[in-house]
């Protein structure tokens, strides 16, 4: 299972963050710290993928029990019954000013997760043609829905590049299509005779015509 998703740039700021393993937001800001302390001191040539049993997920069946874990997550590995979670793993690749990381259970292939990676970014790189740092900023909700079409509830549901960015460009299409049928009057207006660059009565008649239209 994908634990979390995370987006974050060198020097810690988060870009995106996307658990989906329920955990409080006290919890969450101390594991992306955590993470990027990992991360960060790592050199260029190691291995991009390293266990870290010190940072606590829960197990469904354990859930209710994360929230106790707001002071101290480390101490809970000592918890009887909690064995099974230590073998979180953090894998991460290194684009240009950004990290991006996925934290997955020991069920996860970690050759597969980078390849995992690599279909996530060419797929922003796609919508957002070369992703940078600003591009997850100001258009975050286009990020999480590409993310969205990739991984749901902690499960890869699609890694075709050409299906993702195909889903993305319709969605994209639809916003529009949408956005353009709120007020469809104006355009209308410009397009009757008497409007502008009408035959009869110029523009006053096509401002009366548009005043009518709205009920003025």
């Amino acid at each position: 299972m994908i634990h979390a998703v995370l987006i974050f740039n060198t020097h810690g700021k988060p870009r995106l963050s996307k658990f989906f393993t329920p955990l409080p937001p006290l919890v969450q800001q101390s594991l992306i710290s955590q993470i990027f302390s990992l991360i960060s001191d790592r050199p260029a040539g190691v291995c991009n993928f390293l266990d870290a049993p010190e940072l606590v997920f829960p197990t469904p069946g354990n859930a209710t029990a994360s929230t106790t874990q707001d002071k101290d997550v480390r101490g809970a590995r000592d918890v009887e019954g909690r064995k099974e979670e230590d073998d979180t793993r953090v894998i991460y690749r290194h684009y240009a000013t950004l990290y991006f990381v996925f934290v997955v259970d020991g069920a996860e292939s970690e050759l597969g997760i980078l390849d995992l990676i690599q279909v996530f970014v060419e797929s922003l790189d796609r919508s957002f043609e070369n992703v940078c740092e600003l591009d997850l900023i100001f258009h975050f909700d286009e990020v999480h829905h590409v993310l969205s079409e990739i991984i749901q509830g902690g499960l890869v549901l699609e890694t075709n590049i050409n299906e993702i960015s195909a889903c993305v460009q319709a969605a994209s299409r639809n916003r529009k299509a949408s956005a353009a049928s709120v007020n469809p009057l104006i355009p209308s207006m410009l397009a009757v005779p008497g409007g502008r660059g009408g035959s009869r009565g110029g523009s006053s008649d096509g401002a009366r015509r548009f005043l009518a239209a709205i009920g003025v």
